[in-house]
């Protein structure tokens, strides 16, 4: 449908945070996979995870900056694989599967891959992400022509603070990062980010004016071609179900995805209005690779027989208890059998 009200741009901006979102976990799965942590291809896709969280925040910000309502805390929010990428044409399904030449091209590159030139703006389903973003940009323009659209941009709920993000190795710091979004110039502002570190200034290969970053489509192809050898890949199982795992290791997967569903309701809490959003992002980044990563990588150790090995499934997972709570007595419990699992702890520790 066309972008003709707010309401529409609330909702187009909610899919986009839907598409960011769906991108992430294959992302995580492959980057676990890849045995040595240290390589170049593993330290790309890292790159490119904490840029698509970046773009996650950015799209939230726009959406509370126009009256919307991010809904990180609901199941709904945690995409179940295999899917289709949300409003993508033509149809692209999204598995999580381990780090493969044939992952990277025929799915992770079609992904990022930048628009035609002079490709129509597309809305609705679209080709490239730099279409349905810059048919928002142009939505927002044209909504705002009386200066009414950010009349309350919200700015105690946005995730704003440039200080929150820092970029990581294989990103450059003038390709963009947090900001506060109060009118339509910083609106645009965020969505030419979100454009430029995926797809690129244009047709160009880099993410910013000094050319010192990659966008995601060319450090993709950096791996696709071999420049960037990937090395050994454990071999995980391609989409993973929890009740397909062995009794052992069952538990190990509900804590991950226990985790990861306290990673979506910490993003929950950091778009509610705050005056000081420190210590939910040092939860936020402690989750992230403090907790998810070792957990990950650890169920990717855990055999499944025949030379198979299991992996995170994010799935939903419904706490029935106060969530810290029971992160702390799930931990507790795996961490005799799995001392891999003790390390993370400290991470839940009262006080």
């Amino acid at each position: 449908m066309p972008i003709n009200t707010v309401q529409d741009l609330r909702a187009h901006l909610a899919v986009a945070i839907e598409v960011e979102l769906t991108t992430i976990p294959p992302y995580l799965y492959a980057l676990y996979s890849i045995e040595d942590q240290g390589a170049e291809a593993a330290m790309l896709i890292r790159s490119i995870v904490v840029e698509e969280m970046l773009h996650v925040s950015l799209a939230s910000n726009l959406l509370v900056a126009v009256g919307g309502e991010p809904t990180f805390g609901r199941s709904s929010a945690v995409p179940q694989y295999p899917c289709d990428l949300p409003h993508h044409k033509p149809r692209l399904p999204i598995h999580l599967a381990p780090c493969s030449l044939e992952l990277v091209r025929d799915t992770l590159m079609v992904l990022e891959r930048p628009g035609e030139a002079g490709a129509p703006l597309q809305a609705d389903e679209f080709e490239s992400l730099g279409q349905f973003y810059y048919a928002m940009e142009e939505a927002i323009d044209r909504l705002d022509a009386g200066g009414t659209l950010f009349a309350n941009p919200q700015r105690d709920r946005q995730l704003g603070d440039p200080a929150f993000y820092a970029p990581v190795e294989m990103d450059a710091e003038d390709s963009g990062g947090l900001m506060m979004i109060d009118d339509a110039a910083s609106a645009d502002a965020a969505i030419e980010i979100i454009v430029h570190q995926g797809e690129g200034l244009s047709d160009d290969r880099w993410a910013d004016e000094s050319h010192q970053e990659l966008t995601h489509y060319y450090k993709l192809e950096q791996i696709a071609l071999g420049t960037s050898p990937v090395g050994a890949v454990r071999p995980a199982m391609t989409d993973p179900s929890t009740a397909l795992y062995p009794e052992a290791v069952r538990p190990v997967s509900d804590l991950f995805n226990a985790l990861y569903r306290y990673t979506m309701l910490t993003l929950d809490a950091l778009y509610q209005p705050s005056e000081d959003k420190g210590p939910l992002i040092d939860r936020l980044y402690g989750l992230m690779s403090g907790a998810l990563a070792p957990v990950g990588r650890y169920l990717m150790e855990l055999p499944l027989g025949d030379g198979m090995v299991a992996g995170p499934t994010f799935e939903v997972f419904e706490f029935s208890d106060e969530p810290l709570r029971e992160l702390r007595s799930m931990v507790a419990a795996l961490s005799e059998a799995h001392p891999s699992i003790a390390s993370i702890a400290g991470l839940f520790a009262e006080g």
